[in-house]
């Protein structure tokens, strides 16, 4: 870790749940970094001190930006929502860093939410989004980002729509109960896109070293499938704690009612194998592009622990 006066490689702005991923692998291949948070203060190591760092939208004053290192690469993961918000991070950073004009790169994290499946069928026609679909166009977080993309290419600048994320102290396996609590609640559930935090970084670092194959575009990132509910439901249940008898295992028990649903479901609609078709699901996403235009493949995959 840097101080805030040394330049470094990737400047990570808003430091949550990705950044649990993402540093380690920046130390691990020697990727300078810096990260900020909103908390005055943190009880943290000393080599792992944040930068106190708030972001108003709204406000034309620069000042908050003088506190920040020079990066090659600044990492946004928090998003913005306000119109005018984008241009001006990008215009107060670089006026607050000398020569960060036209040479630092600005990374946007943003949702694929914003290709929903009313989207789809109405402007594409098709279950299927990738990422030149047309998105839904009064998502603010999305034209936030289309600010954002239209600076370059005199400041380099990109976005990244990314999945359901899991990894670490997300773990899906652990929603069954929540997300499915009812058979009717089970029988509505389609599909579901997810991306593993280390592949995120690993996105994220394939752009900051090839920048130019990214600057003013927008991408779609999942692990190259589509999760059915139904499918997942049924191999994991919603694991309870029981008194462990002999023959629990053999019953079932222990895993709640979901197996069960699934089955009954299943019967109900005619699907006679799992898992469903993508028209079954909602909407599938396609994200091969991105991992060809950067020589990678998702190394977590199947939300495997």
């Amino acid at each position: 870790m840097t101080t805030p006066e040394s330049p470094v490689d990737l400047l990570i702005l808003g430091a949550g749940w990705t950044a649990a991923f993402l540093i380690p692998l920046c130390e691990s291949i020697n990727v300078s970094y810096a990260a900020t948070t909103r908390h005055q203060v943190r009880t943290l190591q000393a080599k792992d001190k944040r930068i106190y760092f708030q972001f108003d939208p709204s406000s034309n004053d620069p000042t908050p930006f003088k506190t920040l290192p020079y990066a090659k690469t600044v990492l946004i993961v928090f998003p913005i929502k306000v119109e005018g918000g984008s241009t001006n991070l990008v215009k107060f950073y670089e006026e607050t860093h000398e020569g960060a004009k036209g040479k630092t790169g600005f990374i946007q994290l943003g949702s694929t939410g914003i290709w929903d499946v009313d989207t789809l069928q109405i402007g594409a026609g098709t279950n299927w989004a990738d990422r030149h679909t047309p998105f839904n166009t009064a998502n603010d977080r999305a034209n936030g980002e289309q600010e954002l993309l239209s600076l370059s290419p005199a400041s380099p600048t990109t976005v990244l729509n990314l999945c359901g994320l899991w990894g670490g102290d997300r773990s899906v396996k652990h929603w069954v109960g929540k997300v499915l609590p009812t058979k009717e609640a089970l029988r509505n559930k389609g599909g579901i896109h997810m991306i593993h935090g280390l592949d995120v970084s690993r996105a994220i670092l394939a752009v900051h070293r090839h920048f130019g194959r990214a600057a003013g575009q927008r991408w779609l990132l999942t692990d190259l499938r589509v999760y059915d509910w139904w499918d997942l439901a049924s191999a994991w249940g919603e694991t309870k704690s029981i008194e462990k008898h002999p023959n629990a295992e053999e019953r079932g028990e222990g895993r709640g009612p979901q197996p069960k649903w699934v089955k009954e479901l299943m019967d109900e609609e005619g699907v006679k194998a799992l898992p469903r078709g993508v028209e079954k699901l909602g909407r599938g996403l396609d994200s091969r592009e991105f991992w060809t235009k950067f020589g990678l493949e998702p190394v977590k995959g199947r939300l495997e622990e």
